[in-house]
């Protein structure tokens, strides 16, 4: 493991992204970024990715983070809001990937497993632990924006373990993973 090393964290979603970058320095960590990117004001759909994906380059270009921690779409059982979702993590994903940064997946349980020690943790008990954490002075009125930054801090605390979610370093990897996926 790097001595010094940046991760993004995001939690993708088609109405609010949240997103947190945490810098990391052995096994400490410290927040550099917590915000949100607000969608509510584009009524389509494609525009909303397009924001996304270019809210994520922008991140990238900004803080030049060396991994990519994702917050999963649970599953529902609204399909349309879960195609949403999945769009939108997958616009997210293709942004770090074009840019050659190595992407993680976690579970929304996951997630509150690796804050709280709970998996059915609220976004709230995620959001103080997190500001007890990273010494956070206030929370954000918009727990999407410490959402992200929980998928940050996971991957942060998964990173000496062996994961089993999904790990992909390019699209190489990412189409050796998923070759069920691709229609031939």
């Amino acid at each position: 493991m790097k001595g010094e090393r940046i991760i993004l964290g995001v939690d993708p979603g088609t109405t609010v992204m949240g997103f947190g970058l945490i810098k990391c320095v052995g096994q400490k960590m410290e927040l550099v970024q917590l915000d949100e990117l607000i969608l509510k004001k584009y009524t389509d759909h494609y525009l909303k990715l397009q924001k996304i994906f270019e809210r994520t380059i922008q991140l990238i270009e900004t803080y030049h983070p060396d991994e990519m921690a994702l917050e999963a779409p649970f599953f529902g059982k609204n399909v349309q809001s879960m195609l949403k979702l999945g769009r939108a993590q997958g616009v997210a994903m293709a942004a770090g990937l074009s840019r050659q940064i190595p992407v993680v997946e976690y579970s929304p349980r996951k997630i509150k497993m690796a804050i709280t020690g709970n998996g059915n943790a609220s976004k709230e008990q995620v959001a103080k632990m997190l500001q007890s954490l990273l010494t956070l002075k206030k929370l954000p009125d918009n727990l999407d924006a410490t959402d992200g930054l929980a998928a940050a801090v996971c991957h942060f605390y998964n990173s000496n373990k062996v994961v089993t979610d999904k790990n992909y370093s390019g699209w190489a990897s990412f189409v050796k993973q998923n070759e069920d996926r691709i229609k031939k």
